[in-house]
């Protein structure tokens, strides 16, 4: 484990304070530290992306046996962020949980209307609000923590609606990071999962409207794999309207996508997942988000 890692009363080396960017982010990166550390005990809710896993480190940090990290496992969640989380917790140390939501069991989730997050994030968080009291010896000062930035609250986030009810805290925008604040803080550290890609979960990718399913999730989840195999890139959405399925990959990549790749992708995908009606580059290039709309279309 990385010895800069924030420990309950240690700050990093005077040695390293010049490779953080500026003051400003130390500051921010102080009151972190001074939040964490006051909050006693807490349950992480840690999805394997670059924002939780920041978080995850730093609360083991200052809160020695008294942090939980929680990693929630569906079909929503690409394999790949389940094995970074394990991997890492392994060797940080990390007191780790692995749980399952009930989100697939919950019509609303399913139906993918356009505030489909806050179903996902409430079951998560009915998951998560009685493991706090797991921590500290059943002392009910533990909180639950979230990954949320401040750039979050600029955005259309249906599950902070959610955090709200059930008391959830975010101390990245506590402490006023935004998502460059966050990379910049892992790069600080070293961290390993300093540089890898956002990748929300795999219904980001299922147009509003359209019923998750996890034969669909593992539809995108497989030509996105293959795709970034092929092409060497670590930015592409493979979006489903219905079942016809559009590539978004980055302006400055999207010659990369040519035919003959979206063919032999094509033959592949339909061999494994014969209900995909098509697959095609999508005329737009890749834009966050691009899957939420208001209409949606139609229910399948």
């Amino acid at each position: 484990m990385n010895d800069r890692i924030l420990k309950a009363e240690a700050t990093p080396r005077e040695d390293d304070r010049a490779q953080m960017p500026h003051q400003d982010l130390r500051a921010k990166y102080d009151r972190l530290a001074t939040l964490l550390v006051e909050m006693g005990g807490c349950v992480v809710a840690c999805s394997g992306g670059v924002d939780s896993m920041l978080l995850a480190s730093l609360a083991h940090g200052a809160l020695p046996g008294r942090c939980l990290v929680v990693h929630a496992m569906s079909a929503a969640v690409p394999v790949e962020d389940t094995a970074r989380v394990r991997a890492f917790a392994a060797g940080a140390g990390w007191q780790l949980r692995m749980v399952t939501t009930g989100e697939f069991d919950d019509e609303h989730y399913l139906s993918n209307p356009i505030n489909r997050c806050y179903y996902c994030k409430s079951h998560l968080y009915e998951s998560l609000v009685p493991l706090a009291k797991m921590v500290n010896d059943g002392d009910q000062g533990a909180v639950v923590l979230s990954g949320a930035n401040l750039d979050d609250l600029a955005e259309y986030r249906p599950g902070l609606e959610a955090a709200s009810q059930y008391g959830i805290r975010h101390p990245f925008v506590e402490a006023g990071l935004t998502k460059a604040d966050i990379r910049a803080v892992c790069r600080w550290l070293s961290l390993p999962f300093a540089e890898i890609p956002a990748s929300p979960c795999l219904a980001s990718r299922i147009y509003t409207g359209t019923r998750v399913t996890p034969q669909r999730l593992a539809a995108v989840h497989f030509a996105e794999q293959s795709l970034k195999q092929t092409l060497g890139v670590q930015v592409i959405r493979c979006r489903l309207k219905a079942d016809h399925m559009l590539v978004e990959i980055p302006a400055e990549d999207r010659w990369r996508v040519s035919e003959p790749v979206l063919g032999e992708l094509r033959r592949d995908l339909l061999d494994r997942y014969p209900f995909i009606l098509s697959l095609e580059a999508d005329p737009e290039p890749y834009q966050p988000g691009r899957a939420f709309t208001e209409l949606g279309h139609d229910q399948i």
